[in-house]
This record gives structure tokens, C-alpha cells and sequence, in this order.
């Protein structure tokens, strides 16, 4: 993808989830069932970075535990709301491919639902090394993004597949413009499982575990990947 392009979807993603937050947040309030299988990686005392938090709904999934919150996002709408909702929690507005914080600070790092809003390869894989940095050695990088194959939007794949054939689209294989209402379309890139294993290994990072995550219907479905930062002192 062409970098001036890139640079553009990066700053129109920002805009579109100022522009929707409201709207965007009335629908995400709690944190969704499938999501569970992630709690259990969680401790007590743990230091946790979500980027890319959104209102901040990941913290509904640590009710029960005592741990050192730290959220950032790039739409400061969508933190104000967070702030509002959580008012002792830490939110900070911030870039994901520049992340305020030091070498090895948190323990667990989630990123849910925001690396499929990254445009072209090059800004994924930084946007991924940031994860790792921030990272403490041992510690634990849990990672999800919209499956190819939901029933929901494949055909929208599809159509843009073809354009992108035809040489009327700047987008990579893989990328869509979804429409929410009739307020704007928002990019998002549709990771196949090989793809984002392939991405995380490359960063450096040791997965320990990976697979589908579904609501019971089975119209929601996210992939999903769980990481170590490897140890090199020992």
C-alpha cells in the first residue's frame, strides 16, 4: 500500500471513531461471552495495557481481580467515555504505533478488535512490535481480529478482491470499507489465521495458544492468539 494512503486511513480511522463514539459505545457496554477464555490468564497484581480500549469494556472481564489498568486509545472521544464509565482506571490517548510507555513495563497487553484497523503490512508489523516492546520478558500478549469468514461481510471481501483485481482499488488484498449507518465507512483488514501467526512470529513473540472464538450463534467471530515474550536472560 502506498505510504501517503496509509498515513490517510491511519488519520480517517481516528476521525471515524470520534465521529461514531457515541453510537460505537451503546453497542460494546459489556464485554462479549467469548472473550471469558481470556480471564484466566490474568493474576492478581498483574500490570495490563489495552490498546486500542475503546470505553474501556475489557475491564468488565476483571471484575473480580486487583490489578494495575492502563488503557489507551486514538480516538480521545471514546477515552473521555472510558474515563466516565471507570473513573479510577488509567486511560491515556495515544498512538498504538508509538506507545507511551517504556521497554518491559506490562505484564499482560491485550489487543482486542484493533489490529485489523491497521493499514498495509508495514504499519501491522510495527504496530505489533510496539506490543512486544512494551512487553515484560515472560509476559503475555493476547490478540484478536475479525475472522475472514464471517458470514456478515465475506461478500464485502469479495467485492473488494475483485476491485482490487481490476486495479480500481489503493487497498490491499484483504481490506474492506465497512459502512456504519450513513455516517462513514471504516477500513478494516481481514487477517487469515496463517497470516497473523505469520506476523506475531515475526516480531519475536512465542505463541502458546490460538484458535476461533465465537458467540453462540456463531454470526461473531474473532481469531484469536495468545503470546509469550520470550525470557532472554535466562
Amino acid at each position: 500500500m502506498d505510504k501517503k494512503y496509509a498515513k490517510y486511513l491511519l488519520e480517517k480511522t481516528r476521525d471515524d471513531y470520534n465521529l461514531i463514539a457515541e453510537d460505537f459505545s451503546r453497542t460494546r457496554w459489556n464485554i462479549w461471552a467469548e472473550f471469558n477464555i481470556f480471564k484466566e490468564y490474568v493474576n492478581n497484581g498483574d500490570g495490563i495495557l489495552d490498546v486500542g480500549c475503546g470505553n474501556g469494556r475489557l475491564l468488565e472481564l476483571f471484575k473480580d481481580k486487583i490489578i494495575n489498568y492502563t488503557g489507551v486509545d486514538v480516538s480521545e472521544k471514546l477515552v473521555g467515555l472510558a474515563r466516565k464509565k471507570y473513573p479510577n482506571n488509567n486511560f491515556i490517548v495515544a498512538d498504538n504505533l508509538n506507545l507511551p510507555f517504556p521497554d518491559d513495563n506490562f505484564d499482560k497487553v491485550f489487543s482486542v478488535a484493533v489490529l485489523h484497523t491497521i493499514p498495509s503490512d508495514e504499519l501491522r508489523k510495527k504496530a505489533t512490535s510496539e506490543l512486544r516492546r512494551v512487553l515484560k520478558p515472560g509476559g503475555l500478549l493476547i490478540i484478536t481480529v475479525w475472522d475472514v469468514w464471517r458470514k456478515d461481510t465475506f461478500p464485502l471481501l469479495l467485492k473488494y478482491y475483485f476491485f482490487k483485481l481490476i486495479g480500481k482499488s489503493k487497498l490491499d488484498f484483504g481490506d474492506v470499507l465497512i459502512p456504519w449507518s450513513d455516517k462513514t465507512e471504516r477500513y478494516y483488514h481481514f487477517f487469515t489465521k496463517k497470516e497473523l501467526r505469520s506476523l506475531v512470529e515475526k516480531t519475536g513473540l512465542s505463541i502458546i495458544k490460538k484458535g476461533v472464538a465465537k458467540n453462540a450463534t456463531g454470526k461473531r467471530s474473532n481469531i484469536y492468539l495468545i503470546a509469550k515474550k520470550l525470557d532472554l536472560s535466562l
